[in-house]
């Protein structure tokens, strides 16, 4: 189970560090794309679609789980040890999968914040001048009221007693 746990978390970043690396640059895809496609069907050199960068979930998960055959049909040559189960694998696949992701979500996020920039900078000063101009108006409004206040003169009124006594009730 913890052997299983670290190679989860191990193929998250690994699954991270793919993505990051396909999306500055695709030559490994091109090349086979160069290789498996007629002059007419190749991707164009503006195209940055790569083998987990702007992929669909399908063909990103053919991808990973061939990449990860491939290792371990590699590992098993090489030692002779039967380390590669299929939990592993499973977890291999699983894991560079939400890594990669999570790469993508991490991008996106980066590449709205980068646009909103100037326009969060704009509406946060628009937002001090209203505060400005909201402060100016109450300020103003309370000067009126006092000149107000200062300007009617109280008229003499009865108590409340005399006036019970008006209306006859003592």
């Amino acid at each position: 189970m913890t052997l299983e746990l670290i190679i989860f978390i191990a193929s998250i970043v690994f699954g991270i560090i793919l993505y990051w690396r396909e999306s500055q640059g695709n030559s490994f895809y091109r090349f086979f794309n160069k290789l498996m496609n007629s002059k007419e069907l190749q991707m164009k050199a503006t195209d940055k679609k790569g083998f987990f960068y702007q992929q669909s979930f399908l063909l990103r998960l053919v991808f990973i789980m061939s990449f990860f055959l491939i290792v371990i049909l590699i590992t098993r040559f090489l030692i002779p040890i039967d380390l590669a189960t299929i939990s592993l694998f499973s977890s291999m696949i699983f894991g560079t999968l939400i890594g990669t992701y999570f790469a993508g979500f991490i991008f996106k996020s980066s590449e709205i914040i980068e646009e909103q920039t100037d326009s969060l900078e704009d509406k946060f000063q628009e937002v001090i001048e209203k505060g400005k101009d909201f402060m100016e108006d109450l300020q103003s409004k309370e000067i009126e009221n006092k000149e107000v206040k200062k300007e009617v003169p109280k008229t003499e009124e009865k108590s409340a007693r005399e006036r019970l006594k008006d209306k006859g009730l003592l």
